[in-house]
């Protein structure tokens, strides 16, 4: 496995697991939406995931949650650009990722401080994403998913036949495969198998069992449990931001399973369970 991921001017160990805190600055977002109707509030609760341990903060302009409104370049980047310049300018050493589809949103929170394009459609959904991603040299997170921004949170592609993590492989290596041979550095790619997209609960708790297989591919692996359906149907907690403590069972599995990126909404709560899930790893290899 490899312990490093190389995005846009420096490298980012991953022998230590990083956390991704999320800022949506989106009116619709299934857990957060419209929680930060300023730029001031928007930076404000990024400082605070900042001071709780975020390695990394993940600025989506677009909701994914189930039978959300797509909405269109121009109103994405009026929701993102202030915010991501105000971050780089206030959190210089903390990188900055983009959640897009979108190439045009993607090359201007480039230029507006983004170091990571994390498009949740792995590249499907615009042909010159992976170009813009390739020229401007950042990091990507390439997620499996099915489907369009509308629909893909839904169960609408659920169909698995055979274990769901076979398909997982298979339609995420095709677009790993084209993104490295348009120009994206190996070194610079993270993978994801998107929980919750196209996913049954019961096809996102066995592709979390069995992330090792994704794990084998050697790429940094990221994991999005954080406030998911699946958790609220294992524990039972109906409201997503209540999912705390399932999400941080289900982010120390995914560790445990060979995942270093974690994306998450409750910062302190991850950084402390991994910083002893870790250490617990790293006592039993002395």
């Amino acid at each position: 496995m490899t312990t490093s991921w190389r995005v846009r001017g420096r490298t980012l160990s991953t022998e230590r697991p990083l956390v991704m805190g999320i800022v949506n600055v989106t009116p619709d977002s299934f857990s957060d939406g419209g929680k930060f109707p300023t730029v001031d509030a928007a930076v404000a609760y990024a400082e605070t995931l900042v001071h709780e341990g975020a390695d990394i903060l993940d600025v989506g302009g677009e909701s994914t949650r189930p039978r959300a409104e797509a909405v269109d370049a121009e109103e994405e980047l009026r929701r993102v650009i202030p915010f991501m310049q105000e971050l780089q300018r206030r959190f210089p050493d903390v990188p900055l990722s983009i959640d897009t589809v979108k190439s045009q949103v993607a090359r201007e929170a480039i230029e507006a401080g983004a170091d990571i394009v994390n498009d949740v459609s792995a590249f499907r959904l615009d042909p010159e994403m992976a170009r813009t991603c390739a020229k401007l040299q950042v990091g990507v997170v390439l997620m499996h998913s099915r489907g369009v921004v509308d629909d893909m949170a839904t169960y609408a592609h659920a169909e698995y036949d055979g274990d769901p993590m076979d398909a997982v492989l298979s339609e995420l290596r095709v677009q790993v495969d084209d993104a490295m041979a348009q120009g994206i550095a190996r070194e610079r790619i993270v993978v994801d198998p998107g929980l919750g997209f196209s996913k049954m609960p019961v096809h996102s708790l066995r592709v979390l069992a069995t992330l090792p297989r994704l794990v084998e591919w050697g790429f940094p692996v990221l994991v999005g449990a954080s406030r998911k359906r699946f958790v609220g149907e294992l524990t039972g907690v109906r409201e997503a931001s209540a999912r705390v403590y399932g999400s941080v069972g289900a982010a120390v599995a995914a560790y445990e399973r060979g995942a270093r990126i974690l994306r998450v909404h409750d910062v302190a709560a991850t950084r402390q369970a991994l910083d002893v899930a870790d250490a617990v790893r790293r006592a039993a290899e002395e």
